[in-house]
């Protein structure tokens, strides 16, 4: 069960002033829990005490920075399932799918104890001519100081920790603001990091809401910007950031190719995954399925029946594998797109009802390319299935979208592997399976309106650190 309240974390320590933001269940619609709500003073405060803490995490040995992540690690391990019952309660989440994001935390913050002391540099021969002989040059990583984070309700816990880990690796204080749906999370791993011997200011976790966090965006004593959310919110805030440089996780509309000779079984059983876990609210989610035409007819009435089949309701009960959306507002925008599409002339082949948050998993075929539901982010338990003919033209038609994040491929044929890789404008091709598989250390990000940058620990890295070079003149 949650706590009935939550302060936030302010340099290092928890501070409850007020009780101002109410946490609410999302499956059964009543409040949670309360936590304490930041204003623009706390920020002001908690980011010079980030300032001040730059110098003491520089100077932080990687041993004692390895030890504090390997402390996050055991502690997650033991907390385990409170970690997932929050999740479950503050986003909805099917509790298998809440003690998957558990379980990714954890890897997150132990690849970061590991890529926390091997942080390195490097020899850089500088006698390419005459005028640099007795030259001799070299690099290491320094951290970039104090960063700014804002991550999203739909992976509370990982996305968060997309962010810390790396941060906490590189000697980086940081501020961070997690959702306001969904802050329980982060301030769990608020209680945790607390227990360390961290420098004062190395950290601090401020729920408040986004009219009210303009210094994360702002304020030039921060160094990096890191922001996980919606395309729209993610631009905006990059052409406000002013000198930092900054990281964007955006949206996608990922699509899945599904080649001639693939095994039908396997493909559906990961598409089934892949356009619905989790209520289909992560943004590599499986929104378009494309299937070679001598397929389509066998894939359109397996995945149909498959589709049908998921089981909708309570994210408590363990057979559940659809919950609510994060809110009925957002359930009731998708279902609007959904009908927006059948009065259109789409045909629906599975789901397409509604009931406040919660939204059946929904199935079209025969979508005008041109809709919302085809060109947009769904972001919810809605995926559209189409046919092809020429793999060329598949190809084509994943990349006729704004958004580049990832792609899945189902073929046998490693030229067509090959040429889906030089090809398609995303920032990862998945061959075999969907595009919604993720592993914690990968490089993972996208192009277009998909974002700026690559996350993944050791990449995560490279962005909160800078090459500090140094050359030696050898006089004799």
């Amino acid at each position: 069960m949650l706590k009935s309240s939550y302060p936030y974390f302010l340099a290092n320590v928890a501070e409850a002033p007020n009780q101002d933001l109410a946490v609410v269940d999302k499956y059964s619609g009543e409040v949670a829990t309360r936590v304490a709500l930041a204003d623009v003073d706390a920020i002001d405060r908690a980011i010079a005490a980030a300032v001040e803490a730059t110098e003491p995490m520089r100077k932080l040995p990687a041993y004692k920075r390895q030890a504090i992540l390997n402390h996050c690690v055991k502690r997650f391990e033991e907390r385990f399932d409170e970690l997932a019952e929050a999740l479950c309660i503050e986003a909805g989440k099917p509790i298998k799918d809440a003690r998957g994001e558990v379980t990714r935390l954890i890897d997150t913050f132990r690849i970061a104890a590991e890529e926390s002391v091997r942080i390195g540099g490097e020899v850089v021969p500088m006698d390419i001519s005459p005028r640099a002989e007795g030259y001799t040059g070299m690099w290491k990583r320094v951290p970039i100081g104090p960063c700014s984070f804002i991550s999203p309700f739909n992976f509370p816990l990982n996305l968060a920790a997309h962010k810390v880990a790396p941060a906490l690796a590189a000697g980086c204080p940081f501020v961070l603001k997690p959702a306001s749906l969904t802050p329980i999370g982060a301030l769990i791993i608020g209680e945790i990091l607390a227990e360390t011997d961290l420098p004062k200011g190395a950290f601090s976790i401020l729920p408040c809401h986004r009219d009210g966090a303009d210094l994360f965006t702002t304020d030039e004593r921060l160094k990096l910007l890191s922001f996980t959310g919606s395309p729209e919110v993610g631009w905006q805030l990059k052409a406000r950031a002013g000198k930092k440089p900054v990281v964007l996780e955006l949206g996608g509309n990922a699509a899945c190719v599904v080649d001639e000779g693939t095994d039908i079984e396997d493909a559906v059983k990961r598409i089934v995954f892949g356009a619905y876990y989790q209520s289909g609210q992560s943004c590599i989610s499986v929104q378009r399925i494309l299937v070679h035409e001598s397929l389509y007819d066998a894939v359109r009435e397996r995945l149909t029946d498959a589709v049908r089949a998921l089981k909708s309701g309570d994210p408590h009960d363990e057979s559940t594998f659809i919950g609510p959306m994060i809110s009925e507002k957002e359930a009731a925008r998708l279902h609007g797109w959904v009908t927006d599409a059948l009065e259109q002339g789409a045909t629906l082949l599975a789901g397409g009802e509604r009931d406040g948050a919660m939204l059946q998993a929904t199935l079209l075929e025969n979508v005008s390319p041109e809709l919302d539901v085809n060109t947009q982010e769904a972001f919810g338990p809605v995926a559209i299935l189409s046919r092809f003919s020429d793999f060329d033209e598949a190809l084509a038609e994943v990349n006729n979208s704004d958004f580049g994040l990832q792609a899945g491929i189902f073929t046998r044929d490693i030229y067509k592997i090959q040429k889906a890789w030089n090809e398609l404008e995303v920032g990862g091709v998945v061959i075999g399976d969907v595009p919604s598989w993720r592993v914690d250390h990968m490089p993972y990000g996208g192009v277009k309106d998909s974002g700026l940058g690559r996350e993944g620990v050791r990449y995560a890295i490279e962005d909160m650190t800078e090459l500090r070079l140094l050359v030696v003149r050898d006089p004799n």
